[in-house]
């Protein structure tokens, strides 16, 4: 299982704090390519919040992409995750096609437990 490691080696960025401002200005330096995603979603997350009369979206639009940024601060383990998730598409064998995708999903609950998700 490959998780984001405790000593910081290979961080590109310290950890942000958990605000939209802050989790936008990271992702503008680790995958600045998904801040259209990240804004769309941002979008979906308040419209939901007013239908719903709660926070309950954005809590969770928080949580997703800390943990989005949390892979994408740790170089290695961003590539470890678009490895698994091209190989599991790309696979014949669905055992080993499982197996990537059990391997992504180890990635991204790491990234969740890290930032507190």
């Amino acid at each position: 299982m490959v998780t984001t490691q405790a000593d910081h080696a290979g961080e590109l960025i310290p950890r942000p704090e958990r605000t939209p401002a802050a989790l936008r200005a990271a992702l503008a330096v680790v995958a600045p390519e998904r801040l259209p995603e990240m804004d769309a979603s941002q979008r979906a997350a308040v419209t939901e919040a007013i239908e719903q009369s709660g926070i309950a979206p954005l809590r969770m639009f928080l949580t997703e992409w800390a943990a989005v940024i949390e892979i994408e601060r740790f170089p290695d383990t961003a590539r470890a995750l678009r490895r698994a998730e091209y190989l599991a598409q790309v696979t014949e064998d669905p055992e080993e096609s499982r197996r990537y995708v059990r391997a992504a999903g180890d990635i991204i609950r790491a990234a969740h437990r890290a930032v507190g998700g």
